[in-house]
């Protein structure tokens, strides 16, 4: 398979795991199953990108938004630009996104710099180790890819930074891009988890290794998956367990809870391992990306096509 087309799995996997999770994001375990008891889109069934929840069908969420904001500014701006991606966060945080987490939209709402206003609210809060930064992951995993496991381990670091002042945080986020770069290059990432967590910082991989052996379950989490850690655990978890896409994404919305960004990121290792052509076109179809804040832009799937070829052309260093 080419590493164009991992990339864009990974690009546009993500957006379909946000917007399939979406309507069933708070609800409990088995919910999608239950609606849609027969995968492959079984007669009957119904459609599976069905929107609810104050979304349409097909509709990408927060996650899905600020992924994109970090494709264009990486891309525009040559590499990781701190203020220029801040502000641009800050642009659509106070545009009146459909949804937006508590302590992203805390930091980027705040009046503080680009350098301080997530070390403050984690200061403040005394916990600041969500998923929001995991989420938002899957294109600056693809552009920072090729520059090696050493940097795109630190730009998913400095990335997470921005809003999340907790480097629990910035750890996942890093775990995230580096299992990426490793399917981009075809290589199984499930079987390189060890020297992945031998690259974390040491204070933190006791507990990334706990939620990525192969051994645990979801139900096993100390935490919602709204947190960081059971949040990457139970993504690599629906990987580990299926063999496609499509079953990875429905075991990771299955699980209730946190449903789009749990989904996310699945659908970014899942998509990366199985490439764009194991992504069903009945969930690819209906895809549209609102950016507010930004003229009323809305992309869809060529526009993330195209962001994703851009993504895996353009990606270099720090």
């Amino acid at each position: 398979m080419e590493r164009t087309q991992r990339a864009a799995g990974a690009v546009v996997g993500s957006v379909v795991g946000d917007a399939l999770g979406a309507p069933f994001e708070f609800g409990p375990a088995g919910a999608f199953s239950a609606r849609f008891p027969h995968p492959g889109g079984a007669p009957g069934d119904g459609d599976e990108m069905c929107g609810g929840g104050g979304w349409d069908p097909g509709e990408a969420t927060d996650d899905t938004q600020m992924a994109v904001l970090t494709a264009e500014s990486l891309l525009e701006r040559g590499g990781l630009d701190p203020a220029d991606l801040f502000d641009r966060f800050r642009r659509w945080a106070v545009s009146d996104p459909k949804d937006i987490g508590i302590q992203t939209e805390t930091v980027l709402t705040g009046g503080l710099p680009w350098d301080r206003a997530a070390a403050a609210h984690a200061e403040t809060t005394l916990y600041a180790a969500g998923n929001g930064a995991l989420m938002r992951a899957a294109t600056s995993a693809v552009y920072f890819a090729p520059a090696g496991r050493e940097a795109t381990m630190d730009a998913a670091r400095r990335l997470s930074a921005l809003t999340h002042g907790d480097p629990a945080a910035w750890e996942g986020t890093a775990v995230l891009h580096e299992l990426v770069r490793l399917a981009l290059d075809g290589t199984d990432p499930l079987g390189h988890l060890p020297d992945v967590l031998a690259a974390l910082r040491p204070e933190h991989r006791e507990r990334y290794a706990a939620v990525l052996a192969p051994a645990w379950h979801p139900g096993e989490a100390t935490e919602p998956n709204g947190a960081v850690w059971p949040c990457l655990g139970s993504a690599v978890w629906a990987l580990r367990t299926t063999s496609s896409y499509e079953d990875a994404v429905r075991a990771a919305v299955d699980l209730g809870g946190d449903t789009d960004t749990v989904a996310a990121v699945t659908g970014t290792l899942a998509g990366a391992v199985h490439g764009l052509s194991a992504i069903p076109a009945r969930w690819t179809g209906p895809l549209h990306v609102p950016l507010p804040g930004f003229g009323g832009r809305v992309l869809r799937l060529p526009d993330l096509l195209a962001l994703a070829e851009r993504l895996a052309a353009g990606g270099r260093g720090l």
